[in-house]
Parts: structure tokens; C-alpha cells; sequence
């Protein structure tokens, strides 16, 4: 039988390759203020795009799964269309990329969640291209960082990166999202038009087109435009910290954007577009890199373009229980060094597919509106993981902030302990070693990366709770088990592996165990 590290490997490369009808009038685009000499250009962007009863961002949050009302945070949710040209690259080799074809003209569409007040605005955007691994748009970087982003006062930006997400917009709301385009800048008929495309994409379309859309949305929320909405009532940005958040497939984009695109927009202005990067759940063999267009191979596993070395600008890389084994050629030394600050976390006991990213997307009536399949909370163990790996994200951001800004360097955690190409495991089946947090300090359970079933849960991961007769061994009573949590809590707190508030949550929930 295959090492189980090599046969998830294998299903997670054939997972990642393989509308409502009322007439909306899209707003006029304002023409973009022209780039500075040699600098990214800014898109032109719609007005935010009508809310109507029929006519909603796909993914809204109030059309979440678990809907939520943003206002009672103080926040507001716009949907923008961002248009503009993007080249096509090729990344022959480490090192920058290079132009493939130049200047093919694109519309995306941008979701926007920003603190209602100017005041209350913290500086920071956090902006993802949104997951397309289940050939729709899910929002996982507001999944699993959002409490943390409306506690600082964050904005968060999600941008559709991938055609095959179109497709699947165009199908919910046809007339809303009528104008998206990642046209294919080559024609049928052209040799560079390859082929033979993975079976998530189109010869008609190109992939390749998200790096500078990219480069260009980030840019848009730091420029002075008047269509930028973190300008707030001012004339100027209110931006003053722009963080890269990608997950699973994205975070494969991250790679290569950090490695191929990154050094590009640095020569070309001088400064990157942004200022730090947590790249999540992607790394080695398990999503380390994607094809720089859909006609290339992405880089081999061995290959140093799929490692981050002197970037520039800090870097987390956040790998799961789940992935961690396959994705281990992704680990590196921690480094402080000036130009290469590094952090490397493995989550012990989280699963890399969570509810979380499904509650906190779009709602499964609207997938299958887009003519998607839902994908299953479910797996043949039982219900994916309940792990809230947030709590380590939440944690990540804001030491992540506070390495940017104030230069405080982020705690250190040794990986996953793995002996033999299998992990070292305690008396009770969870993984030694990785980011601690009372769920594997002081179980009630055992945590089980990796799950059978359908879709991807595979890497969904499942709880195995302990019997009565264990919990009351182990802890006797329920005080001296809450004792026991809220020691942990503290001591993790401390050492700034989670936030006082996650510190909080975690020992609220400890009171729902019942030990005796």
C-alpha cells in the first residue's frame, strides 16, 4: 500500500485539476489615476455594485451559510468590478517571472468588508484571491481570521482569481456579473495556445491573468483613487498595511506570486505591493507552487522555487495536520535575519478543510444556483473536524502586524514531531509537537488530520471523543479539568501563540465538557 503521505499527495493533484435573472444596471467605472513611472498601474473600478432582494454578492455575508450581519460589528460589505490589462508569464526557472503575453485586458470582481468608520479603520487590509478548489469562490482567509480582523478594525478584500469561479458567477446572477472576463489573450489558432488544459480550465480563458490583477487590486487600495473605498471621507489611502493571505490552492498562488512576481514589482517601483504574507495550508509536494500559466507544469516538488529565501518582507507559512507530512520539504529554519524573516507553523490537531469555510461562504442554495455541487460537512467518520484552527490564524495576523509595524518578532514552535516519515504520537493518538492549544494539551479527544469520503475529505480531518470513563480518569471532576485549560490558556497567551480573546473563548467552551 502507498505511504499515505504520497496517496493524499496524488488526490489532492487530481481534486485541484479536475443565477438569478434580474436585469442589474452595472455602475459607470471611474477612469484610474495614471501609474507613476515604471509603478503598478491602478484599475478602473465600478461603483460598488446594487443590493437588491434578487441581487447579491455571490458569497454575501449575510447569504453566508451562517449569515452575518455586519453591521452590528460596524462594518459594510460592497462588491466592486476591477478591470484592467495583465500580463500572461512564464517562469522558466528560480527567479523572477517572465512576460509571456503581454496586456490582455480583464474584468474580475472584488468583495470588500471594511469598518463602516474611517476612525475605526485600522490601516491594515488583508487581501486574498479567493479559494477555487470546489469551482467556486470561498471567502476561508474571512473564515478563519475574521475575529480577529473585526476586533483590530481590519478591512478585508477578496478578489475572484480564477475562471472557473467565473463561470460558476455568471451562472448564479448572469446580468450582475455578465461583464467578468478572463479571456484567453491568444486565439485558438495560435500554437502558444496549448492544447491540453487541466480539466478546471478552458483554452478559451487564461489562469495565468491573476498575478497582476493581483499586483493592480493592491495597488487600487493603497492609491489615492477616487473609487477606493478605504479613502473613507479623506482624499488620500487610509491604507498603511497591506498582508497576502492565501489558503490551499491559493496559497500555492502566493508562492508563486511571492517568488515570481514579487521580485518583479520591487524592480519595477521600488516597494512591494505588500507588505507581508501568510501563506496557508500549501507547501512541498501539497500545493508548494501552481503553473504560472495553464500551458506550464508548476515547478517540481524539488524545485527551490516552491521554498521563500530572502524575500524581503516577512513571511508565515501556516501548514494542518492534514497537509503537514505531504508539504514537509516546505520546512525551513525560523529566521529574524534583515530581508528574510520567516515563520514556520505546523497546527497540531487541525484539519485543513473545516467547516469553517463553508459556513462562512456563500450558502448552498446559492452554489447550486451557480451550478456547483455543495460540498459535504460530512465525511464517512462523521462531521469534518470541528478544530477551530482560527485561533491560530487570529494569532498570526496580529503577530504578523506587530512584526510589521512595530518589528516585535513572532513567537518560535518546533514542527510536528515525525520520526520515520510517520508522526510521533502520545498515549492518546494526537500528534507531538506544532502549535499547542488546550484541545491536544488537555484532550477530551483525539484529532485525526485526514478523513474517507467525498469531495475533499480527505484532508477534512475527525474527532474521536473519549469515553466517559476516560475523561473521568484523567480529570477526576470538571474543575480540576477547567483548571487544567485555563493554565494552558494562559501559558499560550503568553507566549502569544493565541490572543486574549481566542484565550477567552477557548475556556468558555471548556465549560460545555462535561467531565463527570
Amino acid at each position: 500500500m502507498p505511504h499515505p503521505a504520497r496517496r493524499f499527495a496524488g488526490l489532492l493533484l487530481t481534486a485541484l485539476v479536475i443565477g438569478s435573472t434580474v436585469s442589474v444596471t452595472t455602475p459607470a467605472a471611474a477612469a484610474p489615476p495614471s501609474p507613476p513611472p515604471g509603478g503598478i498601474p491602478v484599475p478602473t473600478v465600478s461603483a460598488p455594485l446594487p443590493v437588491t432582494a434578487d441581487s447579491y454578492p455571490f458569497g454575501a455575508a449575510d447569504h453566508q451559510l451562517r449569515p452575518q450581519d455586519l453591521r452590528k460589528d460596524q462594518y459594510v460589505e460592497e462588491e466592486y468590478l476591477v478591470s484592467g490589462k495583465a500580463n500572461v508569464y512564464t517562469w522558466p526557472g528560480p527567479g523572477p517571472a517572465e512576460i509571456r503575453t503581454a496586456d490582455a485586458p480583464y474584468t474580475t470582481r472584488v468583495l470588500v468588508r471594511r469598518p463602516d468608520n474611517g476612525k475605526r479603520f485600522s490601516g491594515n487590509v488583508v487581501v486574498e484571491m479567493l479559494n477555487p478548489s470546489n469551482r467556486f469562490d470561498l471567502n476561508i482567509g474571512w473564515a478563519v481570521a475574521q475575529r480577529q480582523i473585526i476586533a483590530n478594525g481590519d478591512a478585508w478584500v477578496g478578489i475572484t482569481a480564477k475562471p472557473i469561479s467565473v463561470d460558476a458567477l455568471k451562472t448564479f446572477d448572469p446580468q450582475r456579473y455578465a461583464p467578468l472576463s478572463f479571456a484567453n489573450p491568444l486565439p485558438s489558432d495560435d500554437p502558444a495556445n496549448c492544447q491540453a488544459v487541466a480539466t478546471d480550465s478552458s483554452r478559451s480563458t487564461e489562469n495565468g491573468l491573476a498575478w497582476d490583477i493581483y499586483s493592480q487590486v493592491g495597488t487600487w487600495l493603497r492609491s489615492d483613487a477616487p473609487t477606493n473605498p478605504l479613502r473613507y471621507a479623506k482624499n488620500r489611502s487610509q491604507v498603511t498595511k497591506a498582508y497576502g493571505f492565501g489558503y490551499s490552492q491559493t496559497g500555492g498562488y502566493l508562492v508563486n506570486y511571492i517568488n515570481g512576481i514579487h521580485p518583479r514589482v520591487v524592480a519595477a517601483q521600488g516597494k512591494p505591493v505588500y507588505d507581508a504574507y501568510i501563506v496557508a495550508v500549501a507547501g512541498g509536494a501539497f500545493v508548494g507552487a501552481v503553473p504560472m500559466n495553464q500551458c506550464e507544469a508548476a515547478p517540481p516538488v524539488d524545485d527551490p522555487r516552491r521554498q521563500f529565501s530572502n524575500v524581503g518582507v516577512p513571511i508565515m507559512r501556516i501548514m494542518s495536520q492534514s497537509d503537514y507530512l505531504i508539504g514537509i520539504a516546505s520546512r525551513r529554519p525560523d529566521s529574524d535575519a534583515p530581508g528574510d524573516q520567516y515563520r514556520h507553523y505546523e497546527m497540531a490537531g487541525a484539519g485543513h478543510a473545516t467547516p469553517d469555510e463553508l459556513y462562512y461562504s456563500a450558502a448552498p442554495d446559492d452554489i447550486v444556483q451557480a451550478g456547483r455541487d455543495v460540498p459535504p460537512l460530512s465525511c464517512n467518520e462523521g462531521p469534518r473536524s470541528r478544530f477551530p484552527s482560527a485561533i491560530f490564524f487570529d494569532a498570526a495576523l496580529r503577530n504578523m502586524d506587530a512584526w510589521v509595524r512595530r518589528g516585535i518578532a513572532p513567537p518560535r514552535a518546533e514542527p510536528i514531531r515525525v520520526e520515520n516519515g510517520a508522526p510521533v504520537l502520545d498515549r492518546f493518538g494526537n500528534v507531538q509537537g506544532g502549535l499547542r492549544s488546550p484541545y491536544l494539551d488537555v484532550p477530551t479527544s483525539t484529532w485525526n488530520g485526514t478523513a474517507t469520503g467525498a469531495s475533499f475529505c480527505f484532508i477534512a480531518g475527525w474527532e474521536k471523543p473519549f469515553d466517559q470513563a476516560t475523561l473521568k480518569d484523567l480529570y477526576r471532576n470538571q474543575g480540576n479539568y477547567l483548571r487544567q485549560v485555563r493554565q494552558d490558556v494562559d501559558r499560550l497567551v503568553d507566549q502569544r501563540f493565541l490572543t486574549r480573546e481566542d484565550g477567552r473563548w477557548l475556556i468558555k467552551e471548556a465549560t460545555k465538557v462535561k467531565v463527570c
